[in-house]
C-alpha cells in the first residue's frame, strides 16, 4: 500500500510544535533531515541534537485529502512552514530487505571480508566476518571503518591483545579476533552498541575471547593493539587514557577524523607514538603509529 508524503521546511526551534500538529492529524511517521549540510558530530548518550534548519517528512495514509490536511494545519504551524509544503506518493516496500540486498560482501586488504548473513562468502577460505546490517553501528561501508579494517588486515595479530575503544557494532574487535588475536576488549558508551557487539561476536564464534564493557567500567587492560575510531574531540580529550593502554612497542590506529584534523591530533600524541602515518580515504583519515 502506498503512502502520502508531506515535506516541510522549518527551524529546529519549531520542531516540537510542528511534530505535535502533524501527530494530531494522524501522521504515521515523521523523519527529520538536515536542510543545509551542517554536520553533527557524535552526540552523548541520551542526547538528540538537531540541525538549525530542517527538512521534515511526514507519512499519512494514501487516501488522506491534501487540501483538508493543509487546512487542518493552518494556524497550528508557522505560516512560512505551511507555505513550504510539498506532497509526494511513496510506494510501500520491505525497506529492511531492500537495504540488506544492497549490502554486498566487501573485501578489506588481502585476507579480510565482511559478508552479510544474506550472502554466501565469495571466498570461503578467506577470513570472513558475518554481519547482519540490521541496527549495527558499523558495517565497513564508512571510510573510517574501512581504513581500520585494512590496517588490521596488514598486521600479524597472532597472540596479540586488542582494545577496540568506541566499538560500535564491534566489527573491529571481531575482525581482530578472526585475524588471529588472542583476546580483545570492546568498549563503548552506548548500551545498544555493547549489545550489537556481543551479538556479532557470538555470530562469528569469537565471544569466548572478547570482553565487552562500558566506558564507565574498570580501567581497560593494557594491549598490544589499540583501535579508536571515535572522532577528533574524544581522541583529544581521552588522549592520556588511550596512550596509557598501549604497551611499549605496541601499535595503534586512530580514526574518525577529517582530512586536515591531523594538525590538531599530532601534538597530543607525537610524544608517545613514533612513526605516526596519515592514510586518507575520501574526506576521512586514519593515523597509525607505534608506542615509544
Amino acid at each position: 500500500m502506498p503512502f502520502l508524503e508531506l515535506h516541510l521546511r522549518l527551524k529546529s526551534s519549531q520542531q516540537p510544535e510542528v511534530e505535535s500538529a502533524l501527530e494530531a492529524q494522524q501522521s504515521l511517521a515523521i523523519t527529520l533531515f538536515d536542510a543545509e549540510d551542517v554536520p553533527i558530530f557524535e552526540p552523548g548518550v541520551g542526547e538528540m541534537p538537531l540541525w538549525p534548519d530542517l527538512c521534515l517528512t511526514a507519512l499519512f495514509q494514501a487516501d488522506t485529502d491534501q487540501i483538508d490536511l493543509l487546512a487542518a494545519l493552518d494556524g497550528r504551524i508557522p505560516e512560512y512552514v505551511l507555505r513550504s509544503a510539498k506532497f509526494a506518493m511513496l510506494d510501500d516496500k520491505d525497506w529492511t530487505r531492500a537495504w540488506m540486498e544492497s549490502f554486498a560482501p566487501m573485501q578489506f586488504g588481502r585476507r579480510l571480508w565482511i559478508v552479510p548473513t544474506t550472502h554466501t562468502p565469495p571466498e570461503p577460505d578467506a577470513v570472513n566476518i558475518r554481519l547482519d546490517p540490521g541496527l549495527a553501528f558499523g558495517t565497513g561501508t564508512h571510510p573510517t571503518t574501512a581504513l581500520c579494517l585494512e590496517w588490521l588486515d596488514g598486521l600479524n595479530l597472532a597472540g596479540k591483545r586488542v582494545v577496540d575503544f568506541g566499538c560500535g557494532s564491534g566489527i573491529l574487535a571481531v575482525a581482530a579476533l578472526k585475524l588471529g588475536a588472542a583476546s580483545a576488549v570492546a568498549i563503548d558508551n552506548d548500551p545498544q552498541a555493547l549489545l550489537a557487539t556481543r551479538e556479532n561476536a557470538v555470530r562469528n564464534g569469537v565471544a569466548d575471547r572478547l570482553i565487552v564493557q562500558s566506558d564507565k567500567a574498570a580501567h581497560p587492560p593494557a594491549c598490544d593493539v589499540l583501535l579508536a575510531n571515535i572522532l577528533l574531540p574524544p581522541l583529544i580529550s581521552l588522549a592520556p587514557l588511550l596512550q596509557s593502554l598501549v604497551l611499549h612497542g605496541g601499535v595503534a590506529a586512530f580514526s574518525g577524523m577529517l582530512a586536515g584534523q591531523e594538525a590538531e591530533f599530532m601534538p597530543a600524541y607525537a610524544a608517545t607514538f613514533k612513526e605516526l602515518a596519515v592514510t586518507q580515504r575520501g574526506d576521512w583519515i586514519r593515523i597509525s603509529g607505534t608506542r615509544r
